[in-house]
């Protein structure tokens, strides 16, 4: 259960849920399979493809197991950072990021549950390279990653010592 001084990060997680959940709803309204539409000609179209793997397609083509190997993975990752911000293991940065990452993870858990697959849709190109598609999800997993490791210099810095440190 969350705490008064919890209850703001898990509601960043939900809100993260919510909307990356609408988001692929709409794309998934209103784009065929593959359909793209350029929004900055030579840079950014929006699309409706899908990911059976994780990030940059890790074990797409795997056979089907993957998925409950990712559902599973994201349980775990999930129930470790919940039970780290509840304890105080992070510093706020490292809270909001943990946040942001059960948001995200949680995203792309309902499309493996509901789709079998994960519904990406923002793609980034220029004349010779493509960053993989990706949605709302993946950029809060993205930007608390980066958050975590911030806070994790930041606790170095100012000398806190980690559990490991402190046994």
């Amino acid at each position: 259960m969350a705490t008064p001084s919890t209850l703001r990060y898990w509601l960043l997680s939900a809100a993260a849920i919510v909307l990356d959940q609408i988001t692929k709803y709409a794309v998934l309204a209103t784009f065929a399979d593959y359909e793209r539409l350029p929004v900055i000609p030579h840079f950014f179209d929006l699309t409706l493809v899908y990911n059976t793997g994780a990030a940059f397609s890790f074990l797409a083509a795997a056979g089907g197991w993957q998925k409950y190997f990712f559902v599973a993975l994201a349980a775990v990752v999930c129930a470790w950072l919940v039970r780290a911000v509840k304890k105080g293991e992070f510093g706020a940065w490292g809270s909001w990021g943990a946040a942001m990452v059960v948001g995200g993870a949680l995203g792309n858990v309902i499309d493996r549950f509901v789709h079998g697959k994960v519904v990406d849709f923002l793609l980034f190109y220029g004349e010779t390279w493509s960053y993989p598609a990706f949605n709302v999800a993946d950029s809060f997993i993205c930007v608390g990653a980066v958050l975590m490791v911030i806070d994790g210099f930041k606790q170095k810095k100012h000398g806190r010592p980690s559990e490991k440190d402190a046994a």
